[in-house]
């Protein structure tokens, strides 16, 4: 959001009674990108942004109604617009990065990806065709890619409805583009969401087909 933009209303704060709220809502979103940028805890949030504690009780507020995620749709949408795309994707791609974990993350979240030589997490992404995000998955670093992907791209079609290809690397290959062809064909459609190493796979596996957006 630009410095003139005001955050939204959520819905379910609209025809509320009770007293109005004592800070503004762009002071406490600043608040929790802070937080999310330097990795600091919520006591030591600044004296420049309003108390931690309601700052943490707006944040929780806000991601137990899943407003988090519903903006950053809203955000993704528009911008998809601005640029001269459907607001929904035709096309995305998939990848995956392992990052080492501090000390302080327990063993039974962390692995040791083995390719990598990594002992920690793995982030698994997919993005749409200008880079902005469709879905994240976060799993222990010894997590197969294939086996992520599945649970992941299930996520992301049923999410997407217009997602009919995707794009993937090497890591991909293998079972998966079939398990994608088999569980996530749409029949009323004939779309598929499908991968394939550093490939395009349309429905029905063609490399044809109209342009992705």
């Amino acid at each position: 959001m630009g410095g003139g933009e005001a955050a939204a209303m959520p819905g379910w704060l609209r025809g509320r009674g009770g007293h109005p709220e004592a800070y503004c809502h762009r002071t406490m979103l600043d608040a929790v990108r802070y937080l999310v940028d330097n990795g600091t805890k919520w006591r030591a949030i600044p004296a420049d942004f309003p108390p931690w504690d309601r700052v943490y009780a707006f944040f929780r507020r806000w991601r137990d109604h899943r407003l988090v995620k519903e903006f950053h749709d809203r955000l993704r949408r528009k911008v998809r617009e601005q640029a001269g795309r459907d607001p929904e994707p035709s096309a995305g791609v998939i990848d995956s990065q392992s990052v080492k974990a501090d000390a302080v993350v327990g063993a039974d979240s962390r692995g040791f990806d083995g390719g990598k030589l990594i002992n920690g997490r793995k982030r698994h992404a997919v993005v749409d065709t200008l880079g902005l995000l469709l879905g994240v998955m976060v799993t222990a670093a010894d997590i197969g890619d294939r086996a992520a992907a599945q649970v992941l791209l299930a996520q992301v079609a049923a999410a997407h409805h217009r997602l009919a290809l995707v794009w993937a690397d090497g890591g991909y290959t293998g079972s998966l583009v079939e398990h994608c062809r088999a569980v996530l064909a749409r029949p009323s459609s004939g779309a598929v969401t499908a991968c394939a190493a550093s490939s395009c796979c349309p429905s029905g596996g063609s490399s044809s087909g109209s342009s992705p957006t």
